[in-house]
């Protein structure tokens, strides 16, 4: 009597997403225009893996990142988006903010003067640039106020 083998159970499949990255990305924005940011980012990050360093993902994902508080990977993302087009002025503002809120004022700086140097005329930079002087302001004197009126 011959025996024939146990049945090998079969590895499972892979899951495939059903959606394409294009559809994964429209998904994103109808979302983003809700404000529902968290859950934008949850699909745009699937449009990002299936399209990795795409910028018409890239700059979205960001944007959601930053809008739901994910300021750190909102971060990264403008990083990679700057890596891909250094020259272009928004993903360096998108960039200094996210730095802005993770309270890293010196290269926020940076990347706002580098936005400002590639669309000078642009408004909203310069807003930015003196919401950031303020800012850095209300901190020196924040640091000399600790110290006391004799350190001044």
């Amino acid at each position: 009597m011959s025996e024939r083998p146990e049945p090998q159970p079969s590895a499972p499949e892979p899951v495939v997403d059903r959606e394409s990255a294009y559809e994964l990305l429209q998904r994103g924005h109808a979302l983003s225009r809700r404000r529902h940011h968290a859950q934008a980012a949850i699909v745009l990050e699937r449009a990002a893996r299936m399209e990795p360093g795409k910028g018409s993902i890239l700059e979205p994902l960001g944007r959601a990142y930053h809008h739901s508080g994910q300021f750190e990977r909102a971060r990264e993302t403008f990083e990679a988006l700057v890596e891909l087009d250094p020259s272009g002025h928004w993903a360096h503002f998108a960039l200094s903010e996210s730095l802005r809120k993770l309270e890293r004022l010196a290269e926020a700086r940076t990347h706002l003067k580098l936005a400002m140097a590639l669309s000078p005329r642009t408004e909203l930079y310069r807003q930015a640039m003196a919401r950031l002087d303020r800012i850095e302001g209300e901190a020196r004197r924040d640091v000399q106020h600790r110290r006391g009126p004799e350190a001044a």
